[in-house]
């Protein structure tokens, strides 16, 4: 008995997974289509072909759907990125990498992003990237620079550990702002960012193990913490 118990969970998780990539997917479609604020969760749950409490109980409203493709797109860089996490040593090519592969994951998605973004960008919303709801696609974020600058070969100061990454990921957040409005063929002005900040980026993270330096990276920092939405305290 227990056995077959557990064959039938085996069996259930599955669709489970497929029925909530499938209700994803079609609030995305729809995000594009009729833009977000228009996009109902009964309007979602009609065209995914599944009740309206069944949508709910995969996701408890649509900010928890863009939460869901937050998480979507985490995956999909973390899953990019390996190659170059495990390649150049030099930093400014490790920055370089991690940055070009978010663009690349995230290019099928750049129709709609500008969609929610009014919402993502009131602080006080759940869809901002600075919310308590947004903290798993945020750590993991953070933890893609943190071993990007572990791997490289450039010396930090130790007490920087955890400052460092965390400016890295702002950095990226700048790159979506501007990527969000970036209406050229394929970003290629973004790219173009990319590749111009990259080297700079990597030559401030260097200078800061020097003494006279470690204190104006700690002010950057304290102040970024002090005035982003959703990082006081």
């Amino acid at each position: 008995m227990v056995k077959d118990v557990k064959d039938v969970k085996e069996v259930k998780a599955p669709k489970s997974e497929q029925t909530r990539t499938l209700i994803l997917e079609t609030a995305l479609r729809l995000f594009e289509e009729r833009g977000y604020d228009k996009t109902t969760m009964r309007a979602i749950a009609q065209e995914a072909g599944v009740s309206v409490g069944n949508a709910y109980y995969y996701f408890a409203g649509k900010e928890h759907l863009v939460q869901g493709f937050y998480d979507r797109l985490a995956a999909e860089h973390e899953a990019a990125v390996q190659p170059v996490l495990a390649g150049d040593k030099d930093l400014a090519v490790r920055i370089r990498g991690v940055l070009l592969c978010w663009l690349d994951v995230a290019e099928p998605y750049h129709r709609f992003a500008a969609q929610f973004f009014k919402n993502a960008a009131d602080p006080e919303s759940p869809l901002s990237p600075f919310s308590k709801e947004s903290v798993a696609a945020r750590e993991a974020a953070i933890s893609i620079h943190q071993r990007c600058l572990a791997g490289s070969s450039t010396k930090t100061d130790p007490d920087m550990a955890e400052e460092l990454p965390q400016l890295m990921w702002l950095i990226q957040m700048g790159l979506v702002l501007f990527w969000v409005y970036d209406r050229t063929e394929g970003a290629e002005r973004s790219r173009r960012l990319v590749e111009r900040t990259a080297p700079i980026g990597a030559r401030a993270i260097a200078l800061s193990r020097f003494r006279v330096l470690r204190p104006l990276v700690r002010q950057v920092h304290d102040v970024l913490r002090e005035f982003l939405p959703g990082t006081a305290g």
